[in-house]
């Protein structure tokens, strides 16, 4: 099981999306899930409308994960649309390769799939029929609302040669004990899981 520390390993809520969270997920061998989107023609990791000039470029954010031996996976939620050439530019400078891309508008998606992006469609309550299943190399599996995701789920989509992130419940304000010990049997380098608790998934399932 991958782990992705949601907007980094934070221990304040002040620390999302903040060097100091980043740098303490990839030290300890996490990945991340992040936001991107751009501010003047620059991107940016930010989760809402950057304002000002402290919003950390996406650049930067490569740098560190590049800086630290042992980095994982980092998961792109795509805010904006068009991001596609800028995105690509930044990765071949950093020499980034382990990313996934998911979230960005339905129609937008196509420029990742056309620019060979590894991207993830989403399937939770809202979209029970992800879009572009057929093209897309794995799933965002979300539950909004309550704790829906089965291993039954979760295998069908293995079974069709998907790779699947697993959202915790803890993201939508829930407690995760409960989807947790239901999933407690997953592994496999196929399979990941966002959550804003990094050190205890590890304890769970390193």
């Amino acid at each position: 099981m991958k782990i992705l520390a949601h907007r980094g390993w934070w221990l304040e809520p002040h620390e999302k999306n903040s060097e100091v969270a980043f740098k303490r997920a990839f030290e300890n061998g996490f990945g991340v899930e992040t936001d991107t989107r751009d501010q003047n023609g620059v991107l940016k990791i930010a989760h809402d409308m950057p304002v000002g000039d402290e919003v950390m470029d996406l650049d930067y954010f490569l740098a560190l994960h590049k800086s630290c031996v042992g980095s994982g996976t980092i998961a792109m939620n795509i805010k904006a649309d068009g991001l596609q050439k800028a995105l690509r530019a930044s990765l071949d400078r950093a020499g980034i390769a382990d990313l996934f891309c998911f979230d960005m508008a339905v129609p937008d998606a196509l420029g990742y799939f056309n620019q060979g992006f590894v991207t993830y469609t989403r399937h939770s309550e809202l979209e029970p029929v992800p879009p572009y299943y057929d093209r897309a190399q794995g799933v965002w599996l979300d539950a909004f609302y309550s704790d829906w995701i089965t291993p039954d789920v979760i295998q069908k989509h293995r079974d069709a040669g998907k790779q699947v992130a697993l959202v915790s419940p803890e993201l939508h304000g829930r407690d995760h004990a409960a989807a947790w010990d239901a999933w407690g049997d997953l592994n496999g380098d196929d399979i990941s899981i966002c959550t804003d608790l990094p050190h205890l998934a590890a304890e769970k399932w390193g």
